[in-house]
């Protein structure tokens, strides 16, 4: 059996191929930017991708849909911003926390920055959860580190899935890898497709996990890879951090040069298959791979979902097969 899900502030689509590889069918996908429902559309052109605003959304044309998933907006709690948490115009938990109530899907699921998880917002958040609880459901936390997932940077995101109480479904978060892929292996074949000669050895010097990828707002923010604590981090692995290439190095580039990521090489860090398309110019480009979920990351999770959802299943199966059985003939 396939289970729907509607992702709402979809971005990119990185959470949402994440949820199609465990085995999600998408029924609705939803996002402000207009690049990111291109991109979305241009991948996925049999999904149903709307650009609008969550907050217009009338939760009760979402009934039927068996999981509600959301990346919702980072800036009012990342530490990077202002942490103006509830006060932020961009905070959509509200909105989040009405659709699900008018919605009542069988599971939800929210990400978020660690930072929500802080004690400055201990008081916001268990409002958030005792909501949820109060809806039905039986909450499940936790912080994921994208590198424990094959993806080959840091980027600790906090998680959230919720799953309705009186369906008695058990739930077990997703174990981490036992192994990391480091940046200077992940890009070596984007480092090298040119012909740069010093490709190798820049390899052999970055084998590391990066830090986190930031791909900034329209308000503030640009194509470069964050503050300066983070460039510092890029430039011991020997990626200028202070913007974006257009292409990789070359034949022409000299052997101790320290390049600069391509958008390309960013999907590569977020965890993006190659023939996944980014539509708009490049800095929107690289804003929706910088504020992605790591694809590898939404499949674990999403697959922790489906177990818990098909495993209720076919609890309810095999009490129907025994009542069956029993029956008089």
């Amino acid at each position: 059996m396939a289970y729907s899900v509607a992702e709402l502030c979809i971005g990119a689509g990185g959470q949402a191929l994440g949820l199609e590889h465990a085995g999600l069918t998408h029924a609705l996908g939803m996002d402000i930017d207009r690049d990111a429902c291109a991109t979305v559309r241009h991948n996925r052109p049999g999904w149903d991708v709307r650009q609008a605003d969550i907050r217009n959304l009338d939760g009760r044309d979402l009934r039927g849909i068996d999981v509600l998933a959301a990346g919702i907006p980072c800036p009012p709690f990342s530490v990077a911003g202002q942490q103006k948490g509830s006060d932020d115009e961009r905070d959509l938990f509200p909105t989040m926390l009405r659709l699900v109530r008018e919605s009542r899907p069988m599971a939800d699921l929210i990400e978020n920055v660690p930072g929500f998880a802080s004690s400055r917002f201990n008081t916001y958040r268990e409002a958030i959860f005792d909501q949820l609880r109060l809806l039905g459901y039986e909450l499940h936390t936790n912080i994921f580190n994208a590198a424990d997932f094959g993806v080959p940077q840091l980027r600790p995101r906090f998680v959230m899935v919720g799953i309705k109480t009186s369906l008695k479904r058990p739930f077990t978060w997703p174990q981490p890898s036992k192994t990391r892929l480091t940046i200077g292996d992940a890009l070596y074949p984007f480092m090298a497709e040119c012909g740069w000669a010093g490709a190798l050895a820049w390899r052999d010097g970055a084998q590391d996990i990066a830090p986190t990828l930031v791909g900034g707002s329209k308000k503030h923010g640009g194509a470069d890879l964050g503050s300066t604590r983070a460039k510092a981090k890029w430039a011991s692995l020997s990626v200028d951090g202070k913007g974006v290439a257009d292409a990789p190095p070359n034949t022409l580039t000299p052997l101790d040069a320290m390049p600069r990521l391509t958008n390309r090489m960013a999907a590569r860090v977020q965890g993006f298959p190659e023939d996944w398309v980014f539509l708009g110019k490049k800095t929107s480009v690289y804003r929706q791979i910088g504020n992605a979920f790591p694809p590898p990351v939404a499949t674990a999770i999403g697959q922790a979902i489906v177990n818990a959802l098909a495993k209720g299943r076919k609890k309810r199966l095999r009490f129907c097969s025994i009542l069956m059985s029993n029956a008089p003939s």
